[in-house]
């Protein structure tokens, strides 16, 4: 079976075709404006959108009385306890897709060969539970907070959006286990950022415990970028004939 990285009929570049691209090049110098091109209509327009548009969405409003309470309570203090649900919020709907693109995975082992370099499946496995953890203590501590975690909060939806590609990477079929765990690794990446930042709100807006649930989830978070790193170096390092230490150096 063919590799990505064998040679193959990618005719993308103009090198492939020399006369094509000649005519193609030369097409587009005759076809463009004598002066140089302005970008300040352009420019104009899309400032008009950027201050006229409303949000891509708004926070719900508290789904009981103590989540009225608690959202008061942080207003008096001078803290918007908005910021904190919309962060859990947006943790929430990424755990959720870190699950899915874990389980995803498992079709990628099944067809590749990792050649005992790993994954197992029982790592992945033990990670997409832990994802999955993760998921209900964020729907956990919305509930605690009188929040309604089935709801869609601003940040949650640009998270969903921003991870379909992720999504759509690892569930094509012609996408390779090395592939699919590269693009774990940009998951991994910001799910590591984003915790260490809710961590940091949650105590800062006197949730201790939540706070405390954040830095265990981070410490997990972080084995999990320790573990793919280290797949995707020994993954490269053996497709490339090298050491993993020459792998792994910028």
């Amino acid at each position: 079976m063919k590799k990505p990285t064998d040679m193959g009929r990618n005719r993308t570049g103009v090198a492939t075709s020399p006369i094509d691209s000649k005519e193609m090049i030369e097409g587009a110098l005759e076809g463009s404006p004598e002066q140089s091109f302005d970008p300040t209509p352009i420019k104009l327009v899309r400032d008009s959108y950027a201050v006229d548009a409303p949000p891509v969405g708004t926070m719900p409003p508290p789904g009981s009385v103590k989540g009225a309470a608690v959202t008061a309570m942080q207003g008096i203090q001078g803290k918007h306890a908005n910021v904190l649900l919309d962060l859990l919020g947006e943790r929430l709907a990424f755990e959720r897709t870190g699950t899915r693109l874990y389980e995803a995975l498992f079709t990628k082992l099944e067809a590749g060969n990792p050649g005992g370099m790993g994954p197992t499946l029982e790592e992945l496995e033990r990670i997409r539970d832990e994802e999955l953890q993760h998921f209900g203590w964020c729907a956990d501590a919305m509930r605690k907070l009188g929040a309604d975690p089935t709801a869609v909060t601003p940040s949650a939806d640009i998270a969903a959006v921003a991870s379909m590609g992720l999504m759509q990477v690892i569930c094509d079929p012609r996408t390779t286990l090395t592939e699919a765990l590269k693009t774990i690794l940009i998951a991994e990446l910001t799910d590591n950022d984003c915790w260490e930042t809710l961590a940091r709100v949650a105590g800062e807006m006197g949730q201790t415990e939540l706070a405390t649930r954040c830095h265990v989830a981070l410490a997990e978070e972080q084995e999990h970028l320790r573990m793919v790193r280290q797949w995707v170096n020994a993954a490269l390092a053996g497709q490339a004939g090298v050491s993993e230490e020459a792998a792994a150096t910028p």
